[in-house]
């Protein structure tokens, strides 16, 4: 099978939240590679920069006038996005960890993994509960505290 074949069949099978997840494990495995090298060169700050061009691109969308999340989840994102901007620049201009980086992405995989669980219905069809990421968690420098309130599901 050609590649452009295999694309096209890959896009075809994979939903929205599976092209996300897949996106932020291949940005986290960058991320953690680069800490495990343990010399900040080059591949250290173009993991950093790959990390922050993606989180800008979520922002970005989540801003948009016909995104279609709950206004909050998007205010969410929008908030983790600009936390990551200023502590990626924590990162490399102090010297900042790395791991909160890595922690943050992590958590929204787990989000972006969970998948609903069906639930039972009361009568006249209640909704159904979802499955939620938790907020991520993670030891910060002062002035770049991340924040902490929960998140709802990660897709409608």
């Amino acid at each position: 099978m050609s590649l452009t074949a295999y694309q096209k069949a890959q896009s075809a099978t994979e939903t929205p939240r599976d092209v996300e997840y897949r996106l932020f494990a291949q940005v986290t495995s960058a991320l953690t590679r680069a800490k495990e090298h343990g010399t900040r060169d080059g591949e250290y700050v173009k993991a950093l920069d790959w990390n922050r061009r993606m989180w800008s691109t979520f922002t970005s969308d989540c801003s948009a006038e016909g995104n279609q999340l709950p206004k909050d989840l998007r205010a969410r994102i929008i908030s983790i996005g600009m936390w990551v901007s200023r502590y990626t620049s924590d990162v490399i201009r102090n010297g900042a960890d790395i791991d909160a980086l890595i922690d943050v992405n992590r958590a929204i995989m787990e989000g972006l993994a969970a998948r609903a669980v069906p639930q039972p219905q009361a009568q006249y069809g209640a909704a159904p509960q979802g499955n939620y990421a938790a907020a991520p968690q993670a030891n910060t420098s002062a002035g770049n505290e991340m924040p902490r309130t929960p998140m709802r599901p990660l897709s409608a």
